[in-house]
């Protein structure tokens, strides 16, 4: 008999457990959906935020700009071992997931058309920077784990640029339906034109000529490149750059702003950027860095890749990164295309011969526009003597 009351018991205990239970269990408070334009400005400004640190602690290490003169793994080439910085992957699948999600919203719900536009411009620019970085990455299967697919496939590179839903069909995509779009409804949440479709149009078109370029040693791009430059309609004023400011305190403020100075200071100037901005004459040298503390009227660079057990040196020897990066990070942006960036890439494909246009024209109005960017006058002579004339 006590067995069957307890059984009993067990039972009404069960079903009184699971009454009501998924109500039981959500947080009125938490929301499961977020508003498009709470995901574009964290989209915009997480990405910027993460790759404008990976292009300081990695990028400049890997380009030779900088060099590390202590935890420097990455600086000597071992990339399975980053200590600062070096493994944007998470990054980037992070801020696809969160776009794709803006861009199911869009395609979904009528009134939020607006947002497919932007949507698709950043999904593009995303696996631009992925499949670069990364070469062969999952892609056409990637983002669809409420699907069941949880481990997609890996999609070569030239299916990424050029395929179905692809980067480039992506950009296309995203001119049309931004050219096109005639709703009521702004796009809220845009850090990086204040709602303006037409500069989302330039920064499509500036990321077109920019892709194509990259594909340019395998794919005939003349005619679509030319017709780009014929219509004009991409980024070509400073004004127009698709790039938004950091702040000079936090939480809007350059990361790296905010690390202990003993690990700011581990980054210093290398020796390949000391030659080459000091055989250009170039004045931006006091902008990327520091004159050194024991010669304020010098800039020294040091040897990409040293070996910190067996190197002893005096920082106060050699120039520290500016203080653009640092002391004042509300003159820094996140950047992610230019006007300058645009008409290199312009005038190397009119030296290629990929575009009829005068590549000398188009690289000095790029070299004028980088200068602007950068805050500092060029020298009246730079692109007429020396290194830097075309």
């Amino acid at each position: 008999m006590k067995n069957i009351i307890f059984a009993i018991i067990l039972i009404f205990s069960i079903s009184a457990c699971t009454t009501g239970f998924e109500e039981l269990n959500t947080n009125p408070n938490a929301p499961v959906n977020v508003q498009p334009d709470l995901l574009l400005r964290q989209v915009i400004y997480d990405f910027g935020d993460e790759m404008s640190y990976e292009g300081f602690v990695a990028g400049n290490l890997l380009g030779q700009y900088f060099t590390a003169i202590d935890f420097n793994l990455f600086d000597r080439h071992s990339l399975t071992e980053p200590q600062f910085g070096g493994n944007p992957w998470p990054t980037l699948y992070t801020n696809l997931r969160d776009n794709e999600i803006i861009l199911s919203q869009a395609r979904s719900n009528p009134t939020l058309a607006v947002y497919e536009g932007p949507a698709l411009v950043l999904k593009a620019y995303l696996s631009a920077t992925l499949t670069d970085l990364y070469g062969d990455v999952p892609y056409s299967e990637a983002l669809k784990g409420s699907e069941g697919i949880v481990a997609a496939k890996y999609d070569d590179q030239e299916s990424i640029y050029t395929g179905e839903n692809g980067i480039l069909a992506n950009l296309d995509l995203a001119i049309d339906k931004l050219s096109n779009y005639n709703g009521t409804i702004n796009l809220n949440g845009d850090i990086l034109f204040d709602g303006n479709l037409n500069a989302w149009i330039a920064f499509a078109q500036s990321l077109k000529i920019k892709a194509l370029m990259r594909i340019s040693n395998k794919v005939d791009v003349n005619a679509d490149l030319q017709a780009i430059y014929d219509v004009g309609n991409y980024i070509q004023i400073n004004a127009d750059n698709a790039t938004f400011d950091f702040a000079d305190s936090q939480p809007n403020n350059f990361r790296m702003a905010n690390l202990r100075a003993g690990d700011f200071n581990l980054f210093i100037m290398s020796e390949t950027i000391e030659e080459i901005l000091k055989d250009l004459n170039d004045p931006r040298i006091a902008v990327f860095f520091r004159p050194t503390a024991n010669d304020p009227a010098n800039f020294t660079g040091f040897l990409n890749g040293p070996d910190a057990s067996q190197t002893s040196i005096s920082v106060a020897d050699f120039s520290l990164t500016g203080r653009i990066f640092r002391e004042e990070p509300a003159a820094l942006d996140a950047n992610f295309i230019t006007a300058w960036e645009t008409l290199f890439l312009l005038a190397e494909a009119a030296e290629k011969g990929f575009i009829n246009a005068d590549a000398k024209a188009l690289y000095e109005e790029a070299t004028i526009l980088a200068f602007d960017y950068w805050g500092t006058s060029m020298p009246a002579d730079y692109l007429t003597t020396g290194n830097a004339a075309y």
